[in-house]
Formats: structure tokens, C-alpha cells, sequence
């Protein structure tokens, strides 16, 4: 059966199939990519950024394959079982640009790219964007749920430090 004879209604769902089945694939080739080291790690500048959780999250710490699981809408739950909400800087901030690349090793433009592909499907939704740093300590403060980065550590009693993310990273 050629394209020109195919229902109208199959081609649709066979291109999602075959961008879904596309995008699996990059999916899988970045995550070995990740794993074997291959991929950079660098923040801007030296920047630390630090990833928080409310004060009542029983979550120690977090490693950098659970963050990853977390931010690429893999996983919407903490390592512990519990749900997880999570939150990102603005979309062009230097904050956010700096934590891909530490953690990915994808600059905004390829993590902009991967969040419309996943949008595509409608089974995961990106990280809320919130407007700055005190607003994301706000929302962590107030939500027991949340997990946000910051480009400087919060003060005591405000939110739980549970990993810090630099070029060593």
C-alpha cells in the first residue's frame, strides 16, 4: 500500500509513530552518551547551581541520573516513591542555560527541541518555569512536592540542599 492509497487517518498516526520511535532513539543514544562520560558537564563560568526540596521531603540527596530522571519528565516521582513537582527557571535565563549543560550536556535549544517532542505524544509535561530565583524558593517553601535549582544556596531553615551542580559534576 502506497501513501497515495493509505486511509488518511494512518498516516497521521504512522508519521507520530515513526517521530516517537525517532526521538526513542535519540532518547536512548544521549542517555548512553551520558553514561559513558562522552557528554559534557559544565556549567557557565564555574556557576554552582543547587538543587533544592521543601524542608519536610524526607529526600537526602539527590544523584545525577535521579535529577536527569526528574528534569526530562522520565520520572515524576521522588527516588523515595513520593510525587514530585518540579520547577525551572525562566525559559532564556543564563541559570537555566548553565543547568542543562551540567546536567545533560544540552544547551537550550536541544532541550527547548526535546520538550516539544515530548509534548507531541501528551504523556509528560515540562518543568513549570517560574519567574526568578526567590520565586522558585517561595514555591519549594510553600510546596512540600517541589524541586527547584537555584544559582545561590538557600539560608537555613528555607529549603533542603540536595545537590550541587558545577563543572566537576
Amino acid at each position: 500500500m502506497t501513501a497515495s492509497n493509505m486511509p488518511a487517518q494512518t498516516m497521521p498516526r504512522r508519521q507520530a509513530l515513526y517521530r516517537l520511535r525517532k526521538f526513542s532513539l535519540l532518547a536512548l543514544g544521549l542517555s548512553a552518551l551520558w553514561l559513558s562520560g562522552a557528554m559534557p558537564c559544565a556549567a557557565k563560568d564555574g556557576e554552582e547551581l543547587f538543587v533544592i526540596v521543601n524542608l519536610s521531603n524526607p529526600l537526602a540527596k539527590l544523584d545525577k541520573k535521579e535529577l536527569i530522571a526528574l528534569y526530562t519528565g522520565r520520572s515524576r516521582n521522588f527516588p523515595g516513591g513520593g510525587p514530585a513537582e518540579v520547577f525551572d527557571q525562566p525559559r532564556d535565563s543564563a541559570q537555566r542555560e548553565a543547568f542543562y549543560l551540567a546536567l545533560t550536556g544540552m544547551d537550550l535549544a536541544q532541550i527547548d527541541s526535546y520538550w516539544a517532542r515530548l509534548l507531541f505524544t501528551g504523556r509528560v509535561v515540562p518543568p513549570k518555569m517560574l519567574g526568578s530565583d526567590q520565586a522558585l524558593l517561595a514555591e519549594v517553601k510553600r510546596n512540600p512536592r517541589a524541586i527547584a535549582y537555584l544559582s545561590s544556596p538557600p539560608t537555613d531553615g528555607q529549603a533542603k540542599l540536595v545537590m550541587t551542580l558545577s563543572r566537576s559534576n
